[in-house]
């Protein structure tokens, strides 16, 4: 109350005098005191997208230099827009950012209903220990390391003695390469990805469902709503802006896919589809020591991303009125 009538009296009289500005100080400083400790808990993740991710930002002059190692980044030669040039005029390169899209895309459709149908079928369920039991069980996947999945994936697929083969030969069918067919790879990628994701992804629409008021579904089955009405009239728009903000962040990601799982997975056979961005930077940087071209399709890639996230975002805003920001 007290900070209140300070801040009232200064906008009454227009000015913030001196004794006004410092009552203020003291105020959020006594605040940010009390909550020394949350601020502790946050002080990790600010320090690790600090020395990560906006330390390194300098290193986006690379892309525009032709850069030499042994003069370092301020002393190799500004060459402009020539390594976008280079990267735009290569084939390889349409051919990973398709790959990157088709993946991403794919993903997107069948990977982000998942988690949704997830958290209603785990919502829906009345015992507790049960609940909590399947919970524990596909929340795990994502605890695993894609070394490991790709470990087991990889032999369990295999045409020749794979467990999934000889179910089916067992069973009358053909064997199948599925590491080796572009199509199947594909779809192994996909699964491989829900299967992985699908249990963490449900932990933040299961929060979001403990936030929707139960005298709604109270309301509903006085109006005689059955279990699907009242998931579709109530528990949906419910959770609607959840689902919303992490559409739009999965499509502002659009142009990004994670080293890990198509390196593993990926082989000689299938490289016309698994060869990715992240691989295709890997290659260009450490492989072939062309920091210059990597950096440049790194940076083309963020801003890709933006583009897609601000975009997305406007249209959620415009459609529905909901958005990150």
């Amino acid at each position: 109350m007290e900070g209140n009538r300070i801040r009232v009296g200064a906008a009454a009289t227009g000015i913030e005098h001196g004794p006004v500005i410092r009552a203020n100080r003291y105020l959020k400083a006594k605040k940010m005191w009390r909550d020394r400790y949350l601020y502790l808990l946050l002080l990790p993740v600010v320090a690790f997208y600090l020395i990560f991710h906006y330390a390194p930002m300098y290193g986006v002059i690379i892309s525009f230099q032709d850069y030499n190692m042994f003069k370092g980044v301020f002393g190799s030669k500004w060459i402009g827009l020539a390594n976008f040039h280079d990267i735009f005029s290569n084939s390889d390169f349409y051919v990973v950012l398709r790959n990157t899209l088709l993946l991403n895309f794919l993903t997107l459709i069948f990977g982000f209903p998942g988690p949704i149908i997830l958290a209603l079928l785990l919502n829906e369920l009345t015992s507790m220990k049960f609940k909590r039991t399947i919970q524990t069980i596909i929340y795990l996947p994502h605890f695993i390391s894609w070394v490991v999945v790709a470990s087991l994936i990889i032999p369990m697929l295999s045409p020749r003695d794979g467990i999934v083969n000889a179910l089916i030969t067992a069973l009358g069918g053909k064997s199948i390469y599925f590491m080796g067919d572009a199509t199947w790879w594909i779809i192994v990628y996909v699964l491989s990805g829900i299967w992985k994701g699908i249990g963490w992804g449900a932990i933040i629409y299961l929060a979001a469902l403990t936030s929707i008021d139960p005298t709604l579904y109270e309301a509903a089955v006085i109006d005689g709503a059955g279990k699907w009405k009242q998931t579709w009239y109530v528990t949906l728009p419910g959770i609607r802006p959840t689902i919303i903000v992490l559409l739009i962040l999965n499509i502002g990601h659009m142009m990004s896919v994670g080293f890990d799982q198509p390196f593993l997975l990926g082989n000689g056979a299938v490289i016309q589809v698994s060869d990715v961005l992240s691989t295709y930077v890997y290659r260009l940087g450490l492989l072939s020591a062309d920091v210059a071209h990597s950096t440049a399709v790194g940076l083309f890639q963020a801003l890709v991303n933006f583009i897609l996230l601000i975009g997305a975002n406007l249209l959620s805003k415009k459609i529905s009125g909901d958005g990150i920001y």
